[in-house]
């Protein structure tokens, strides 16, 4: 169990502390680590990462993803504020982070500096959970680099201070994008990032995987976690790769690189349901139970 005072932001107010605390504490599994299920890519990717070669016909249908969250373990089911209205009286059970914002990848990062500007905002996400949903938090994408950082900084603090008012968790997904950026996977540069979704007051951050030469190892993860101080660093799933290669990179990252969970969308989603469903328990077990990689296997083979 970890000292869960660590994680108790000082702009949560007196009467959400216990609510702020409960909300990490079960989120986590009380382990202070997060295991994030990714269903924001039907905005960002558009219908590339559902539809084609590979990919089951019933990873086409939004419903897919919300059948995965009900029935696998996970901390948090983080998808638009739209889908949640469509699926969520279905789905009340599921442990909900808002995404509020997101945009397309049909612009080239190089040709013009990317803006994801908030779609909506707390009343909106508060509204949910008084419909009786279980909303756990509140996520938004920041991409640093560009002319438009600072109103994405502005956007993205004054939703985490939001957040934590109301005894919600705050993730920010912090890319940095644009034709100022040489190399988005460079270590030095994530750290940065890191450091960003800390002063922004995040509880959790996404990040690239840090590269060196091509190829990941989990002391490039170091000066990002250390970085982050208080925030936890979650890194991305990327695209589907081999189970046991991802579930090995994945307990490396945490085990060895200090990260403090995951964000996994493709490597589960792009699956048949029972098969999805194990995997993301199997992806629970290491991030949050703190299991080996050869009980991890052991999970997802059921």
């Amino acid at each position: 169990m970890m000292n869960l005072q660590h994680y108790l932001p000082a702009d949560v107010p007196a009467p959400m502390r216990g609510a702020f605390l409960e909300n990490f504490d079960k989120t986590t599994g009380g382990s202070g680590r997060l295991m994030l299920f990714a269903g924001d890519q039907k905005v960002e990717h558009l219908n590339d990462d559902f539809y084609g070669e590979g990919i089951p016909a019933e990873d086409n249908d939004p419903e897919h993803l919300f059948r995965i969250a009900f029935r696998a373990r996970i901390g948090v089911f983080a998808t638009q504020y739209g889908l949640i209205t469509r699926y969520g009286r279905d789905y009340p059970k599921i442990p909900y982070l808002v995404k509020l914002n997101a945009k397309t990848n049909l612009v080239p990062y190089t040709d013009k500096d990317p803006y994801s500007r908030q779609w909506l905002g707390l009343p909106e996400v508060l509204e949910l959970r008084e419909n009786g949903l279980d909303i756990r938090g509140v996520g938004y994408t920041v991409y640093l680099g560009g002319e438009h950082e600072h109103d994405m900084f502005t956007e993205a603090a004054r939703l985490v201070h939001e957040a934590h008012r109301h005894g919600l968790l705050a993730v920010l997904w912090l890319y940095p994008k644009g034709p100022y950026v040489k190399d988005e996977h460079d270590p030095h540069l994530i750290a940065g990032a890191a450091g960003v979704a800390a002063c922004l007051g995040a509880d959790f951050v996404k990040l690239k995987v840090p590269y060196e030469k091509g190829a990941f190892k989990p002391e490039l993860l170091h000066e990002a976690t250390q970085a982050a101080g208080r925030t936890g660093v979650l890194c991305e799933g990327g695209s589907r790769i081999d189970e046991a290669a991802f579930l090995r990179q994945l307990h490396e990252q945490i085990h060895l690189g200090h990260a403090r969970g995951n964000g996994t969308g493709r490597n589960i989603h792009q699956r048949p349901l029972e098969e999805a469903i194990r995997m993301a328990d199997a992806i629970y077990a290491v991030t949050v139970e703190g299991k080996s990689v050869e009980e991890a296997m052991k999970v997802l083979r059921g």
